[in-house]
């Protein structure tokens, strides 16, 4: 018999409790103070590498938090509410109008009178947007119409690469959805998985703008915005989770700027790491190592090789090959294309490990295999809900821009095995998850 509506309530109210808990133990170890909305510096936790253990906690605490939400407020609050939300467009402005810069040199808050005259907005209009902002605990209104930055603004600053990130969705992939539904009626676009059938393409093409999202996007803001997924999506986790110690040897396919070859490099000193790329991004990486991590480059511990991975096998025998959001910028044909080249270089100790958000069902199947993928406890929707929210934004997202996808675990291994390839183990990171294969 099913619990009651009321004992379901009160289960949720029970992971809410236990989760805020695991959370705020997770910063405890790693710094004195818990952080709240009005703190004005970063945690010690913020920028770790392995922040598994506390988005375990907070995914569970979202998802939770979501669902008795949803359970108990009127569906017309609930449902408005996902319209009716325009913070990214207030991100978006703040961060084109650098107000988080500007606070920095006023600790305890500015009046949006001088704020205004500083950064050539209209004064009553700007102290809207801030409000929208504070209210969900992004600057601090520390007097009426007087704002100031605290922990959530202070990664709007120009020199923090997640603001560059942040603006990417708030300006450019806004525009994308706004012709999602154009690109499904339109008989041009409505089926096809093209990469130049993506609604992002709509809107250029609207503009009269060629080439593909690479081609349009600039390439200093894409590989900022790329450094930045490093610790919104807890990636260099895969640092700590990883037996890295029983392999020698990675290739970094698709490396970018070395976003984490050169965390990995530094992690673990006894790898000799591989990066490839296109011509143009290795330019781009050999300076960032060299600025980074220059003893790699001296102890000649990292080598950059050119690949077109849709015209050639990566360099051959290494132990891991390593992916990070490579498979999901395309549809599954070209997806295929890259994994069967792989496969080409891959020996009998290789493995290819397929870095990525891994998309789950919202039911509860008895007979489904999990595949080492946490499933949340009940009465909670099996994927987390509202906690695992990103991932479904993010498959969105590749849609958008790619015409692509984020994968189920069932996806991936349909595309590996027809590649050669078999699933040995996948490693849950909370947000993301590696996949790990070997040769079939």
């Amino acid at each position: 018999m099913a619990p009651s509506g009321e004992a379901q309530l009160e289960a949720l109210l029970e992971i809410i409790n236990s989760s805020a808990r695991q959370a705020i133990s997770e910063y405890k170890k790693h710094g004195n103070d818990v952080p709240t909305i009005h703190s004005t510096e970063f945690h010690p936790l913020d920028f770790a590498t392995d922040t598994v253990a506390l988005k375990k906690a907070v995914r569970l605490l979202e998802g939770a938090c979501q669902q008795l939400c949803a359970s108990l407020a009127p569906p017309q609050h609930t449902v408005i509410n996902f319209a009716q939300c325009y913070d990214w467009a207030c991100t978006g402005a703040a961060i084109r109008k650098g107000i988080a810069d500007v606070l920095e040199k006023y600790p305890s808050g500015l009046h949006v009178r001088d704020l205004s005259r500083i950064v050539g907005l209209e004064k009553a209009k700007l102290a809207r947007i801030l409000r929208v902002l504070a209210s969900k605990g992004c600057f601090s209104e520390v007097d009426t119409d007087t704002f100031a930055n605290n922990r959530l603004s202070l990664i709007m600053k120009s020199s923090n690469d997640c603001s560059c990130l942040t603006a990417i969705h708030a300006q450019d992939v806004s525009r994308g959805a706004g012709a999602l539904y154009e690109t499904l009626t339109d008989p041009e676009y409505a089926t096809s998985y093209e990469p130049d059938k993506a609604p992002m393409i709509y809107v250029l093409k609207q503009k009269g703008l060629k080439g593909s999202f690479f081609d349009w996007m600039k390439a200093d803001d894409y590989h900022r915005a790329m450094i930045a997924l490093g610790p919104v999506m807890g990636s260099l986790s895969i640092l700590h989770h990883y037996p890295w110690s029983e392999v020698a040897t990675v290739c970094d396919v698709g490396a970018s700027i070395g976003s984490v070859s050169i965390p990995l490099s530094k992690a673990h000193p006894h790898l000799k790491i591989t990066d490839q790329d296109l011509p143009e991004v290795l330019e781009s990486a050999r300076d960032i190592w060299q600025k980074e991590a220059p003893e790699a480059l001296q102890e000649q511990r990292v080598e950059f090789v050119t690949l077109n991975f849709f015209e050639e096998a990566p360099v051959a025998g290494k132990d891991v090959y390593y992916l990070r959001n490579i498979i999901h910028d395309w549809p599954d044909a070209e997806a295929a294309v890259i994994l069967r080249n792989i496969s080409k270089a891959m020996g009998s100790q290789s493995r290819l490990l397929i870095h990525d958000y891994v998309i789950t069902g919202a039911t509860r199947r008895p007979d489904e295999q999990h595949f080492e993928i946490d499933i949340a406890p009940e009465p909670m929707l099996p994927n987390f809900g509202a906690g695992n929210s990103r991932k479904y934004q993010q498959d969105l997202n590749m849609w958008i821009l790619h015409n692509a996808k984020e994968r189920s675990v069932d996806d991936q291994i349909a595309l590996a095995s027809a590649a050669g390839l078999r699933l040995a183990k996948v490693y849950d990171l909370a947000e993301t998850a590696v996949l790990e294969f070997k040769l079939a």
